[in-house]
């Protein structure tokens, strides 16, 4: 970080916020955006967490049960009902992106699925003009990975469109935009699935789904950015940072996310306080708030074509296909959103809000 801000007053910009956000097309306000809102609706998560303390029967919440599963059973998922499922949600998009999506689910061999020996662990979608957009992924039948799945063939899908319209040296996307595609696909199934399925122990399922999702990438990652900006504005002043000061910035952030309904001992505050060491995305400058636009837009996008909106699937489509032929932020503009004002973030906020009280109604049944 020190590196990142020496080399940014080299080149004589104002900060090394501006040294690598505006060289992406990304003006520093999208980074804002994100931490505004995100700090303005600490609420809705405080929320989260009551309802969720409500449906595991306890006290009150300890770290560890930020992850505790709320449904009692495992719903079972084989592939092939993952992949019809998926094709389901993405119905409303048209032929034109489900028909290239079913023929490499099922005959292409986009998906290397299942588990083996030696196999490298984690998932992603990977490829270039002249391959598949191939997927690698441990597929186990449940509905978190029938998730994970949905996620990657938004990457697949966002490089299938790209490849197919684009010459090659426009045939890549920035990072700013390559969380949109994927989130998109997991905000259409989740849709789809708590419309269709009513059983509790299903609803609760896709609950846990959700809001694993929503965790990582509009808690987590929100957090962390507003660690970076403290870090870099205490190394642009000359401070000293240590280790130990990282862990208690980093606690703090997390404990004012938490709110009342999570308490932490002193072993525990360290515990969650060394998340900052935990996360390789902290060395990639001014990265980490970008994975909470990429599932804001992936949301407000996602909303438009579930309500119909004219022209809302046609604009989507023509964003996946334009791959970075333009700037970043006016794909997203062509798309349908505007990530240097925070409407997508607090549209983000509003179906988790929605989520969230979805999952109170069934903590109070």
């Amino acid at each position: 970080m020190r590196q990142t801000v020496l080399q940014a007053r080299e080149h004589g910009y104002a900060s090394a916020r501006e040294a690598i956000l505006l060289p992406q097309d990304v003006p520093p306000a999208a980074m804002d955006a994100v931490i505004d809102t995100f700090e303005a609706n600490l609420g809705t998560w405080h929320r989260y967490w009551r309802a969720r303390r409500q449906l595991l029967g306890v006290e009150g919440l300890g770290p560890w049960d930020v992850h505790a599963t709320l449904g009692s059973s495992v719903i079972e998922v084989p592939y092939e009902q993952a992949v019809e499922w998926i094709l389901e949600g993405l119905r409303p998009l048209g032929l034109e992106y489900t028909e290239p999506l079913r023929r490499g689910l099922t005959l292409d061999r986009w998906v290397d699925v299942y588990p083996t020996r030696g196999k490298a662990s984690n998932a992603f979608s990977h490829g270039s003009h002249g391959t598949r957009p191939f997927i690698l992924m441990n597929y186990v039948n449940d509905l978190p990975n029938m998730s994970v799945l949905a996620h990657e063939l938004g990457h697949s899908m966002h490089s299938y469109l790209t490849w197919e319209t684009q010459p090659s040296v426009y045939g890549n996307y920035g990072m700013f935009v390559a969380e949109t595609a994927s989130n998109f696909n997991q905000a259409m199934l989740r849709a789809h699935l708590l419309e269709r399925e009513s059983g509790r122990a299903f609803q609760l399922g896709m609950m846990d789904e959700a809001f694993a999702n929503f965790y990582r990438y509009f808690f987590v990652m929100p957090t962390l950015a507003r660690l970076e900006k403290r870090l870099y504005a205490a190394i642009e002043a000359g401070e000293g940072v240590s280790a130990d000061q990282l862990t208690d910035w980093t606690a703090e952030l997390f404990m004012q996310g938490y709110g009342p309904e999570i308490s932490l001992s002193e072993e525990d505050r360290q515990r969650v306080g060394v998340t900052w060491a935990q996360f390789g995305h902290l060395y990639a400058p001014f990265y980490v708030f970008q994975y909470a636009t990429g599932i804001s837009a992936a949301n407000a996008l996602a909303s438009g074509v579930l309500a119909g909106e004219e022209g809302a699937r046609e604009r989507y489509l023509e964003f996946l296909r334009l791959g970075c032929s333009v700037p970043q932020l006016d794909a997203l503009k062509i798309a349908g959103v505007d990530m240097t004002t925070s409407a997508p973030i607090e549209r983000g906020f509003e179906v988790l809000a929605g989520l969230v009280e979805r999952l109170e109604q069934l903590a109070e049944g």
